[in-house]
């Protein structure tokens, strides 16, 4: 049976409720996933909440996507096996959060000086249940008012980093990242490796103590999984992967279920769960 380890919910920039991604990942026979928003665990708390965490059909592992400081680079870590209770990893997200919200009014009164006349209360709409306001929210409101054909072109011509319409934001280091994911009980694993563009620079996280390294990704081809899966494997790491599924139209995958990895690399941090 096959697993999904990285996916997203509207919680964050996901499309998809958390209900919905359950009701999904049983209608595509997943044995596991791990529900990994962005600087919120909020999604696996409100299934819990509401009852469906745990639940029967498919197993859940609480996760949580950071995006880590580096100059130059966009690095990601996923915390898998989080305990959504922690008081220091939700005081630490508050402050996350909060930069979140300063980061999106500067970037719509960029947009807004430039010509693109959207609003706050457009994007926060569109945002629904979501506190982690990100570029996804904007660029979906961009492409709402037809200022543009896609999210990706909003993302090429606007929005990439240090582009016009971009406002960096308050982001922690790699090792206080791995540090808070592994006080609050969890393993810190470096999610698309490829997608930093330097490896010389994954090694440096591995080195800096990284728990794993997400191997299985939609934009690895062969040679990149071989690769990252021998680099794993060298220095012992847990081995991960998933869709990265946000329930976009325009983005592989489009469903849940497209994208899969065995359930023995899912099992092994599952097992380790407390």
């Amino acid at each position: 049976m096959p697993s999904d380890l990285h996916v997203h919910t509207t919680f964050s920039d996901g499309r998809l409720s958390p209900e919905e991604i359950v009701a999904a990942a049983k209608k595509a026979g997943l044995t596991y996933i791990a529900i990994s928003d962005h600087d919120t665990i909020d999604g696996i708390r409100h299934l819990y909440e509401e009852g469906l965490y745990p639940c029967k059909g498919v197993k859940i592992i609480p996760g949580i996507e950071f995006s880590a400081h580096n100059v130059g680079h966009e690095v990601h870590i996923v915390g898998y096996n989080i305990d959504m209770f922690n008081t220091a990893l939700q005081e630490k997200l508050d402050e996350v959060v909060e930069s979140r919200w300063v980061r999106f009014s500067k970037m719509i009164e960029k947009l807004q000086a430039m010509g693109y006349g959207i609003t706050e209360a457009e994007v926060l709409k569109l945002a629904g249940e979501s506190k982690s306001i990100s570029r996804s929210h904007i660029a979906q409101a961009l492409v709402e008012r037809k200022f543009f054909r896609d999210i990706s072109q909003v993302f090429d011509e606007i929005m990439y980093k240090n582009g016009p319409a971009y406002v960096s934001h308050y982001r922690l280091s790699v090792a206080e990242i791995i540090a808070l994911i592994r006080q609050a009980g969890g393993l810190a694993v470096l999610a698309h490796p490829k997608l930093i563009g330097d490896d010389a620079l994954v090694r440096e996280i591995i080195d800096a103590g990284i728990d794993g390294l997400e191997v299985f990704y939609p934009q690895h081809d062969a040679a990149d999984t071989e690769k990252y899966l021998q680099m794993a494997k060298e220095h012992q790491l847990i081995i991960t992967g998933g869709s990265d599924y946000h329930g976009i139209p325009t983005r592989y995958p489009q469903e849940l279920g497209e994208f899969v990895i065995d359930d023995s690399f899912a099992e092994v941090i599952y097992r380790q769960m407390k």
